[in-house]
Order: structure tokens, then C-alpha cells, then sequence
């Protein structure tokens, strides 16, 4: 079989990867976590890492698979965005072309990974000649909003995400424009649900932080467990994308993850995913 390569990248929120690193670890052949040199955001702003994460990520790595990537990651030249495509296609250059390069942000959490990893070895032949045969793989984000008193509010539509691709040409973030294959799999994407405070770091150092609509924050203080159904139009950049939200009774994620293996309806249909991936075939078909 092919190798089933993951990169992270390492930033302010760091912390975020005990709970991303973990339902991955086990069936990733190897793990490499990109660090800029001088620790810097995508922005240029500075941050710092506790010595306590790398005596983590000691503890956790008892294959030894975990291998960190330090680069100059931020030219300040470019806007945040052009900065994260940028890492991204560096770091995937360093996990190596003809493997599976898979990319998993720190506030993003697979729900069954091993079946991911079962699904896309389907595709291993795509690997034998991938600059001739470029795809990308697709899972479909459970976005957690913001927690609440008692529980998390998350969007109540999952959304597709880029995970995976056999040719890193990103032309945007994880994005590479190139054919998309459609794989039934959820992955918990904590996007929003931080505090006021750290909501506001992340709005200024990622990649979309010249993006997001006037109303966004107003809405996203003012939502809470008791009101949300009042509320709609969630979306950071056009606020309808997000259309409502649901929730869940529980502030832990590790529940939230048990309850999505459990819960048949949050799966995609079948036919649904038939005809996505019919879709792209077809599109790029054409194009050829």
C-alpha cells in the first residue's frame, strides 16, 4: 500500500493539536508538524510554545513517526492567505510526492479516520504517476460555532473540506483546483468556538482575516444555546452560507466524536455522493 502521510501546521493555537494529533496518530505512516523559524503567524505576529507541548508530543509519538518541519514560513511580502498556501506547499513537498499528503489543521478533529484512510487507499493507483493524474480528496466538515453554557453550537449542514491530495499545486490554502473525489467521512472542524479574545487573534492572523463581514462578531457574542433558532446567516465571510445552527448538550469533543460514529443521520447519503463525484468526473472530463 501506499503511505499514508499527515502534516499539521504549527501556529498560536498549538494546543488544539493534542486533540487532532491523537485520532490520526495510529494510522498515519508518518506525521510531520511545520513550525516557522522564527515563530510567526501568517500576519508576522509573534507567538510562543510552552516547553510542556514538545514532553507531549514525546509522550504521544511511541512509533516515532512524528517529525518537525522548520522553515521560514512568512514572507511579509504576501497577504496571509498567499502565506498559508505557500507553507502548505512546502510542507507537502517535505512529506514527499508519491505518498498521500494529507493536511489536517490543529482545530480540525476526524470522527473515523482509519476508515478514511481505508477509503483512499482505493485510489492508491492515482499516486503511481501523480503529476499526470492530479485529484484531491474531499471530507465533510461538522463546523463547531461557539460553545455555549452547557454544550457547543455548530452549523447544521456539514460542509465539504479539502484534506488530501497525490499533487500539492495549491492554489488556495489546501485547494488545487484539480478533480475532487467525495469521501463519506466527518471530521469535527472547531473553527469559530474559542473565546472573545481568542476569536479575535485568529480573525487577524489567518488567512481570511481581510475577509470577514461587518456583522460577524455582533452575531457571533450575541448567539447563545437559549436563542440560536432566532438567529440565521452564520457565515463569517457571505453570512448566508451558514444558514442555522444546532446543537450539541455537551462542551466535550471526545463525545461529540462517539456520538458522530454512532449517528447514522449525520452520515452523507450514498447517492448523494455518487452523484458529487459523477459530477467532477464528468467536469473534468471536459476539460481534458
Amino acid at each position: 500500500m501506499k503511505k499514508i502521510h499527515v502534516g499539521f501546521l504549527l501556529s498560536y493555537d498549538y494546543e488544539k493539536l493534542k486533540l487532532s494529533i491523537p485520532p490520526v496518530y495510529k494510522d498515519s505512516d508518518r506525521i510531520f508538524i511545520a513550525i516557522d523559524s522564527e515563530l510567526r503567524t501568517w500576519s508576522g505576529h509573534k507567538f510562543t510554545i510552552e516547553v510542556s507541548f514538545y514532553q507531549w508530543l514525546k509522550t504521544i509519538d511511541v512509533d516515532n513517526k512524528i517529525e518537525i518541519y522548520t522553515d521560514d514560513f512568512y514572507i511579509p511580502t504576501l497577504s496571509a492567505i498567499e502565506n498559508d498556501t505557500r507553507e502548505r506547499h512546502l510542507l507537502s513537498h517535505k512529506m514527499g510526492i508519491g505518498n498521500w499528503l494529507i493536511q489536517i489543521d490543529a482545530d480540525e478533529y476526524f470522527v473515523n479516520f482509519n476508515r478514511f484512510v481505508y477509503r483512499i487507499h482505493k485510489y492508491d493507483h492515482y499516486l503511481d504517476n501523480p503529476e499526470s493524474n492530479k485529484i484531491q480528496i474531499a471530507a465533510f466538515w461538522i463546523i463547531i460555532y461557539k460553545y455555549t453554557e452547557n454544550g457547543i453550537l455548530y452549523v447544521d449542514k456539514p460542509m465539504k473540506a479539502i484534506f488530501a491530495t497525490n499533487y500539492p499545486n495549491y492554489k488556495c490554502a489546501r485547494r488545487t483546483d484539480e478533480r475532487v473525489i467525495y469521501l463519506d467521512n466527518i471530521v469535527l472542524h472547531e473553527s469559530l468556538s474559542r473565546s472573545k479574545e481568542e476569536l479575535a487573534q485568529k480573525i487577524s492572523n489567518w488567512g481570511h482575516n481581510d475577509e470577514v463581514n461587518e456583522g460577524f462578531m455582533r452575531k457571533w457574542i450575541a448567539v447563545n444555546e437559549k436563542n440560536y433558532k432566532e438567529f440565521s446567516d452564520f457565515y463569517y465571510i457571505k453570512a448566508n452560507r451558514w444558514r442555522k445552527l444546532n446543537y450539541f448538550p455537551t462542551r466535550n469533543i471526545s463525545e461529540i466524536r462517539k456520538f458522530l460514529k454512532q449517528n447514522k443521520t449525520m452520515k452523507l447519503g450514498r447517492n448523494y455522493l455518487r452523484l458529487k463525484n459523477f459530477g467532477q468526473w464528468f467536469k473534468h472530463r471536459i476539460k481534458k
